[in-house]
């Protein structure tokens, strides 16, 4: 196993929920229209989660696609990572959610947070995990609805976001190639320029638990300093790009493509120009689908390569930035070319899923049941014992 040191991505799938919410939508109950929103923007739509899709629902469906191109069985995963600014829960965390899901019982399985750059952190992170050894399979996930945290009264921000889940399999090998090198950035001091608040504060702030319903919900969404983040942004982009293809002893012309996060396209075409590139090099989304923060990169991805857009032995470039501050990079020798997958074979494989959630469901009352049949726990046993020696 420790030959197998080269991380390369061998699956890819995505999920976007069925509801389009486009310009013209939310200019019936926001003081904006399409032309403003698409002209500082280059968002024309996005896709909002339904009541019963959720971070961790949806990071499913695009980590078994993935798995579907890949060939590979749940069991043979030995790593979920899940990148997300939205979980459902601070713990459990979303990764483990995915991992029951689907029925990956080998797996390792935890949530990173880095904002709109924890795709790339996730890759970073797994691909160092098969580069030692510890892990020869895993899965990285970018889930986001971030419909559920944004205030749809703000038009700096409602016009933004977008839900959405994407995801790769990650495979070591013997063989060259992959994953070739990384760049992971901070800066602390601009964290206050894009966040969100906790539901828990250490210390508790003055107010207790009624913080959180101070001026409407707006303590529990999105705040952004627009200028300033594309002013980050726009800055980063460049050198971070330079630095991490020096790393992999590439220049910008080995580049066959670059898969940024997809935030405003007006910061994308900014920073062609830096490179002094044509804007082509960037494969952008982001009008259909908008800002789905740690998910645009693998949404953005799976796109590319249905259109064709790269081919084995390309080089491609993944880019990420946002709140924290964070920004990351990533290069990727691309070796794999989209595999038929006939409609029976992806039925079988959904039927496995079904079957997989039912055995779940079975541990959970066989655990109750043991409980149950269990009585007391040891702690309260000796407790009695202690006042009956008393008496």
């Amino acid at each position: 196993m420790t030959d197998m040191k080269y991380a390369h991505i061998v699956g890819w799938g995505s999920f976007l929920p069925d509801r389009i919410v486009t310009n013209d939508d939310i200019a019936l109950s926001v003081d904006t229209s399409h032309e403003w929103i698409y002209t500082r923007t280059g968002i024309s739509e996005r896709r909002i989660a339904a009541e019963q899709e959720t971070t961790a629902t949806m990071a499913f469906e695009a980590a078994a696609r993935a798995l579907a191109v890949a060939d590979i069985h749940p069991s043979q995963i030995e790593l979920i990572i899940v990148a997300t600014s939205t979980p459902e829960y601070i713990f459990p965390s979303t990764a483990c959610r995915v991992q029951d899901y689907l029925g990956a019982r080998r797996a390792g399985a935890f949530d990173l947070s880095a904002a709109c750059s924890g795709f790339v952190y996730a890759l970073s992170m797994a691909s160092q995990a098969i580069a030692t050894g510890s892990v020869r399979n895993a899965v990285v996930i970018g889930t986001e609805t971030m419909s559920r945290i944004v205030d749809w009264q703000d038009r700096a921000t409602c016009i933004l976001f977008g839900d959405g889940a994407g995801a790769v399999v990650l495979k070591g090998s013997s063989i060259p190639g992959g994953m070739m090198a990384s760049s992971l950035r901070s800066d602390g001091s601009g964290g206050d320029l894009l966040s969100l608040p906790a539901v828990y504060h250490n210390p508790v702030p003055t107010l207790g638990p009624e913080y959180l319903y101070t001026n409407g919900d707006k303590n529990k969404t999105i705040s952004m300093a627009g200028r300033q983040v594309f002013r980050f942004a726009t800055s980063v982009i460049s050198d971070l790009i330079e630095d991490v293809l020096e790393k992999a002893d590439l220049t910008i012309d080995d580049v066959s493509l670059i898969v940024p996060h997809q935030a405003n396209s007006r910061i994308i075409e900014s920073s062609a120009k830096k490179l002094g590139v044509s804007s082509d090099l960037f494969y952008m989304n982001l009008e259909r689908t908008g800002n789905t923060s740690a998910a645009s990169i693998p949404i953005a991805l799976c796109d590319a390569v249905a259109e064709g857009r790269l081919e084995p032995d390309d080089n491609v470039v993944f880019v990420g930035f946002g709140g924290g501050l964070t920004w990351a990079g990533s290069v990727v020798k691309w070796a794999v070319t989209p595999p038929e997958i006939s409609m029976v074979d992806r039925e079988w494989k959904r039927a496995r899923y079904m079957f997989t959630r039912g055995r779940s469901r079975l541990r959970k009352l066989s655990r109750r049941w043991g409980a149950s049949l269990a009585g007391s726990p040891v702690p309260e046993a000796r407790l009695k014992d202690a006042d009956s020696k008393k008496q």
